[in-house]
C-alpha cells in the first residue's frame, strides 16, 4: 500500500568516489548492510539519452500487440526482445506479475566465446531511433556498474578491480519495464515480492510511487521514494551469495496504486548487472568467520545459477 513509511536509505552521490574512495566505499557498504539497496545520484548516465529512453519505451510498448508480439521468443527464457503481459511470477507467488518488458543485452562480435549462452539482441523496427539508444544506454549502465562495483569491493577489503574480469562481456540485461493500466479488482500485483538474480540492480523510474522492500529489522514494507534523476542499486542473490550474505539480497516487490491512479502506466528500467557465464560463484574467503560459516561450500557456475532461477520464476519451462 502507499500509506507504508519511507524506508531511510541514503543518497549517496557517485561523485564521491573520486575525491574520497574510501568514505565512498564505507557509506555504501553500510546501506547495503542495513537494507541491501543504496540510493545514488551524479551516476553519470547523461538526462538527454535518459529521456530518449523514456520516450522510445513508451512507444514501443504503445505498438500494438500483434507486432509486440511478433519479437517474442517462445522458450528463451525471455533473455532478449519482448516478453508478453502475466508472463513472470515471482518466486513461490501464486499469480503472476501485473507487466510487461523488452530485454536488452549486450551486442557480442560474431563468433564470440559465449555466444552460446547469451542470445543476440532482437531489434524492432520501430521506434527507429530504438537500437542507437539502448545500445547508448547500456553502455553507460555499465559503465556506472563498474564503478558501483569498484566501490564494493573496496568495502569488502578487495582490489578495487576486483570485479572487472568477472563482468567483462558479462551477461548483464537492460529491462524495459511496462506497467500497463488495470482494473479496480486486478487479481495480483505488478510485480510480487521477490530478490533479483544478478550481482547487483542499477534501477531508473523508481520515482514513481510503487516500490517497497520488506525491512528485515522490523519485517514492514518500507517505500523507496529516490530523488528525481537518482538511481536505486540494490544487492542481487549473486552477489548475497558471493559474500555469504554479508551484503543481503533484500526482498522488494512493485505495489498497485490506489485507485485513482489505475489508469496510468509506469514505466522503469532496470539494469540487471551479472558476471560472465563462466564466472564461479564461490564464497569470498574474508566473508567467512566462525559467527558466519560458509553458508554455500559448494561453488556454482553463474549461467547454470541463472538457468536455475529462470526456471522458479517461469521464464523457462523445466
Amino acid at each position: 500500500m502507499l500509506d507504508q513509511p519511507l524506508a531511510q536509505v541514503p543518497t549517496l552521490s557517485l561523485d564521491d568516489q573520486e575525491g574520497d574512495p574510501d568514505g565512498f566505499a564505507a557509506a555504501l557498504g553500510r546501506s547495503f548492510r542495513r537494507f541491501g539497496f543504496a540510493i545514488v545520484a551524479d551516476h553519470g548516465i547523461p538526462d538527454p539519452l535518459i529521456e530518449r529512453a523514456w520516450r522510445d519505451t513508451a512507444a514501443l510498448f504503445a505498438l500494438p500487440e500483434e507486432e509486440k508480439r511478433f519479437h517474442h521468443t517462445p522458450g528463451g527464457g525471455g533473455a532478449r526482445g519482448y516478453t508478453p503481459f502475466k508472463t513472470e511470477i515471482a518466486k513461490d507467488a501464486s499469480t503472476v506479475d501485473l507487466k510487461e518488458f523488452w530485454h536488452v543485452g549486450r551486442e557480442l562480435p560474431t563468433h564470440h566465446r559465449y555466444a552460446a549462452q547469451m542470445a543476440p539482441n532482437v531489434w524492432p523496427a520501430r521506434p527507429e531511433e530504438f537500437r542507437d539508444t539502448f545500445v547508448e544506454l547500456f553502455a553507460a549502465f555499465d559503465r556506472a556498474g563498474d564503478c558501483i562495483l569498484s566501490g564494493i569491493a573496496r568495502h569488502l577489503e578487495l582490489a578495487r578491480d576486483w570485479f572487472d574480469p568477472a563482468v567483462a562481456d558479462g551477461n548483464s540485461v537492460l529491462r524495459l519495464l511496462h506497467y500497463p493500466p488495470i482494473a479496480p479488482d486486478a487479481e495480483g500485483v505488478r510485480a510480487g515480492a521477490h530478490e533479483d538474480i544478478n550481482l547487483i540492480t542499477l534501477l531508473l523510474g523508481a520515482e514513481e510511487a510503487g516500490l517497497e522492500l520488506l525491512d528485515r529489522e522490523s519485517g514492514r514494507w518500507l517505500q523507496i521514494k529516490p530523488p528525481e534523476g537518482a538511481m536505486v542499486v540494490n544487492v542481487g542473490d549473486m552477489l548475497q551469495r558471493l559474500t555469504n550474505h554479508v551484503l543481503p539480497s533484500t526482498t522488494h516487490r512493485v505495489t498497485n496504486p490506489p485507485p485513482e491512479r489505475r489508469g496510468h502506466s509506469r514505466y522503469s528500467m532496470p539494469f540487471f548487472l551479472h558476471p560472465a557465464p563462466d564466472f564461479l560463484i564461490e564464497t569470498l574467503p574474508g566473508t567467512i568467520t566462525p559467527d558466519n560459516p560458509n553458508r554455500y561450500p559448494e561453488p556454482i557456475g553463474a549461467h547454470d545459477y541463472l538457468h536455475e532461477r529462470l526456471v522458479q520464476i517461469g521464464l523457462i519451462k523445466p
